[in-house]
């Protein structure tokens, strides 16, 4: 009986301990695996799953099995040069130590036991490297030529893009192993010299040939490693803040040397071998390897390079470096998309006219007179209307809005679980009941102070007294960090409207739970016994995960850099996300480096001197679904992932209509573009050496005006499309020197154009603007007036509209509640054209004003300065009657209320 209790208690004991590794090998090797196999399943994207890891490990295993043949190949050739005899003297010698004995015969014979053990080692460190970087080596097999030149060199860029950075990493990786070789056989040979062949002390002329032949190809490795070395030139950051890439001194010095010293050492390895197989040509052997020292020497002093920068090249700036200069703007105007900007005139007159009226109407509808911050905390008070939704973010778009091109703003009500009540944060209402956002909300761009917010769309039920319809309109996938929810299930899910408050998830998003074991893996995986134990899931249910849509395309394509500001779009089919993203490279010749806002989750290196939002994804807010779409088929970079991934990637043709004409430019490309442009605009080495022109962005309250979305015609068009606006002020300067536009609607997408002011003459920008409204006394007064009682006055983002060959500036004014609810309202709009400033309750009301007064303005001016014609027969010239140049009665009656006009010397 003890017997049989003690193997029951040691067989429970072996189960126990051999359920917790199998556990312990399942969460960590098999568990991950099969819940990305089932996710990416559920996406239709098994195959795309499983030929990512098919590439990784066929570019580590074939990248092992290369060098594990390197190394084998070598040591077993080797041991066909070894002793395959030990005399009898050396075998008595050696009786007493057998181990030793067997040692040397495993090494003379070339076994498996010995090489192949060593060599697979070998092979595996040496390769991890190529295992980390199997996404270059991808794009090196499927990358394909740009059709763009370098300036310095003219290779395709896509030599730098794709083969360069994987050069270097097989140049290092076959110089060590052919190093660790050459070591490891001769160490070999010395073996067969010393202990096995003492009758023989020199070795067979075979291994003396294998010898030869490695150093010849380590020789090999090093020159192809200098031959490479030129093209870190292109990487030259020494002459910034100037210019970024090679100068004189690193075109007509350095790259010199590197050709120098790949000739003399070449020279130097050929007269060592042929010094150790004849003992002939010492002479050259010394001269060559002198004169490689020498060149060697020479390029890593600094001596003779600031010797000649500072007597050559500083003497004659221009001179020098003029056509260095020249490549690094050429290439960095080609590296951010800017070799194909239209620069336009824009021709402010002296005497300003009146405006035109038709124009300035389809302008002021599309005027956004809200800052997308404040018009969320709008949005949260007044279409919230539950504790558990709430808005991430306020997009800017352009609707048919009763069959009218109308921009608009929009967001997504998004489910937020941290806004229920404490008592109801329990596991069934998070995963069960509390599952998805309902809908969005709708607002015009353009609106008066004092006025009702007008909705386009809005409630639970997604009401819309202008004709839009959004379809399935449940958000499962959004902005938000959802975490996973499990629909449809026997609770049923959230609240949709008062008449229908339950509702089941119909959606073809989720893993599918009827399956026991899809049970365990999620719930081992989120480690939560809830989703195995829980008798709420029936048969259709499904686990919803990922639903954060940042977080899900990283997912699938973690190689893209995804922009900050994905947006919805209100369909008629339903509720889907637009997110752009973008292809980067940092080996972009002659380029200088930006600096990645955007959070990385490949690895890649955070900055980059290329960019292009190539891809444009779409997410089904519903189902989850995610589409990717080229969007610039022209980039080597999408169209080597395109080739590598047949499938994943479609044509932007193939993107449904009524997405397609919602995209936009996006805002942080612009950004990032117009930093570029504000210096590399000078496009003449002369000027871009002076700096005469440099721009940056305007100012207003001290902070750079950030682009923002516009609906307006300049004066060379006649249509009313979508931009991005950015004004550019020169450098330390206030004033405006040019308005940077990049087109969003049909055929004008992502092309720029740039509206250059005359260089002399002075248009205001929005500082002075601000300054001129500062300095108001009538809104200086309503001001003050209004930030008394509780109430806090906020002015919100300057709008630069062109209007006609003028420019109109328009800043909204809101107040904001400093207790209780705060629900900030718009006030009143604050207009400006040239010196003249209104402030009214609408656009068109101030808009008209500034008109009536710049007439009245004119007509006063001319009355001042009249001079009368000269009488011939007294010879005098009569003195014009003095006029009362205050104003008018009408004028008077025309400033009352809250508009008002301050005149200021034209």
């Amino acid at each position: 009986m003890k017997k049989n209790r003690k193997r029951l208690l040691l067989f429970l004991c072996g189960g126990i301990a051999g359920c917790g590794i199998l556990y312990v090998l399942f969460s960590l090797i098999f568990l991950d695996f099969m819940v990305e196999l089932l996710w990416f399943g559920s996406l239709k994207l098994k195959g795309y799953y499983l030929l990512r890891l098919y590439y990784r490990y066929l570019v580590f295993s074939g990248a092992t099995l290369a060098f594990f043949l390197i190394f084998f190949l070598n040591f077993w050739m080797a041991s066909r040069y070894l002793g395959t005899t030990i005399s009898s003297a050396e075998e008595a010698e050696l009786a007493g130590r057998q181990k030793k004995l067997n040692l040397i015969r495993l090494f003379q014979s070339g076994s498996l036991k010995m090489y192949a053990p060593i060599s697979f080692i070998l092979a595996i460190i040496i390769a991890i490297p190529l295992y980390e970087k199997w996404e270059s080596a991808l794009l090196f097999i499927f990358g394909s030529g740009a059709g763009i030149n370098d300036p310095v060199y003219g290779k395709d860029i896509s030599y730098y893009f794709f083969g360069y950075p994987v050069y270097i990493l097989i140049q290092n990786r076959l110089l060590l192993a052919f190093v660790l070789l050459f070591a490891g056989i001769f160490i070999l040979y010395q073996l067969e010299k010393r202990i096995l062949s003492k009758e023989n002390n020199r070795l067979p002329r075979g291994s003396k040939i294998h010898l030869t032949i490695l150093a010849g190809l380590v020789v090999l490795i090093v020159a192809w490693g200098f031959f490479l070395e030129r093209y870190t030139l292109l990487y030259n950051s020494s002459h910034m803040p100037v210019f970024f890439g090679p100068g004189f001194i690193e075109m007509r010095y350095y790259l010199p040397l590197i050709w120098a010293g790949i000739a003399f050492f070449i020279l130097f390895v050929v007269f060592l071998v042929i010094y150790a197989h004849r003992r002939k040509g010492l002479k050259k052997l010394v001269i060559s390897g002198l004169c490689f020292a020498v060149v060697l020497g020479v390029s890593k002093t600094s001596f003779l390079p600031n010797l000649i920068n500072r007597y050559i090249v500083k003497s004659n700036p221009l001179k020098c470096e003029r056509d260095f200069i020249d490549n690094n703007i050429r290439a960095t105007l080609a590296a951010f998309n800017l070799n194909k900007i239209k620069k336009l005139q824009y021709d402010v007159p002296a005497d300003p006219d009146t405006l035109d009226d038709r124009k300035i109407e389809e302008s002021v509808r599309n005027i956004p007179v809200w800052d997308q911050s404040v018009l969320g905390d709008v949005y949260a008070q007044l279409q919230g209307l539950r504790p558990y939704y709430s808005f991430s973010g306020v997009a800017v778009d352009r609707y048919k809005v009763a069959g009218r091109y109308q921009q608009v703003y929009l967001a997504a009500r998004e489910l937020n679980t941290a806004g229920l009540p404490r008592a109801a944060r329990n596991w069934e209402n998070r995963h069960l009941l509390y599952t998805h956002g309902l809908g969005a909300v709708m607002t015009p761009a353009a609106q008066g102070g004092d006025e009702p917010m007008t909705w386009f769309l809005h409630g639970l039920n997604e009401e819309s007294e202008y004709g839009l319809k959004t379809g399935q309109a449940d958000i499962y996938y959004g902005r938000k960090p959802y975490g996973y929810c499990i629909a449809p299930n026997d609770i049923r899910e959230g609240v949709k409207s008062e008449e229908d408050a339950f509702k089941n998830y119909e959606g073809t998003g989720g893993v599918s739970l009827s399956s026991l074991m899809h049970k365990i893996f999620f719930a081992i995986y989120y480690k939560d016994s809830k989703i195995f134990f829980t008798t709420s899931i029936n048969k259709k249910s499904k686990i919803l995960f990922r639903r954060n849509i940042k977080d899900r395309i990283r997912t699938i394509t973690p190689y893209l850099l995804l922009d900050d500001d994905p947006y919805i779009v209100v369909a008629e089919k339903g509720l889907f996300w637009v997110q752009d993203a973008y292809t980067t490279s940092d080996k972009y010749p002659a380029v200088g480096y930006l600096n990645s806002p955007f959070r990385n989750e490949a690895g890649f290196d955070s900055r980059f001197n290329y960019i292009r939002n190539s891809v444009k994804i779409v997410v089904d807010a519903y189902n989850g679904s995610v589409q990717y779409y080229i969007a610039d088929d022209h980039d080597p970079v999408v169209k080597a992932y395109d080739r590598a991934y047949p499938g994943l990637f479609k044509k932007m043709d193939e993107m449904p209509p009524e997405i397609r004409r919602h995209l936009r430019y996006p805002k942080y490309l612009f950004e990032m573009q117009m930093n570029v442009y504000a210096r590399y605009h000078q496009q003449e080495p002369d000027i871009f050496y002076m700096q005469e022109d440099t721009w940056e962005f305007s100012k207003i309250n001290s902070s750079p005006m950030k682009p923002y979305y516009l609906t307006t015609s300049f004066p060379d068009s006649e249509n009313q499309e979508f931009m991005l606006v950015s004004p550019m002020s020169p450098a330390g300067r206030s004033n405006l020197r040019a308005l940077a536009v990049a087109g969003c609607d049909g055929d004008n997408y992502g092309k720029i154009y740039i509206h250059n002011f005359p260089k002399g003459k002075q248009i205001s920008g929005p500082s002075q603007v601000e300054a001129l409204i500062a300095q108001n006394a009538l809104i200086s007064q309503k001001l003050t007036l209004w930030g008394q009682g509780g109430s806090k006055v906020k002015l919100g983002r300057m709008i630069i509209l062109p209007a006609g060959n003028s420019l109109l500036y328009i800043q909204p004014l809101y107040l904001i509640s400093t207790a209780g609810t705060k629900i900030p309202e718009l006030k009143r709009l604050i207009v400006c054209r040239g010196n003249i400033v209104a402030m009214e309750s609408t656009l068109e009301a101030g808009i008209k004003g500034i008109d009536i007064k710049l007439k009245a303005m004119l007509e006063r001016m001319t009355n001042r300065y009249k001079i009368l014609p000269v009488k011939p027969e007294k010879k005098s010239e009569k003195k014009p009657e003095k006029k009362d140049s205050g104003s008018t009665p009408e004028d008077r009656d025309s400033n009352s209320g809250d508009f008002d006009v301050e005149q200021h010397s034209i």
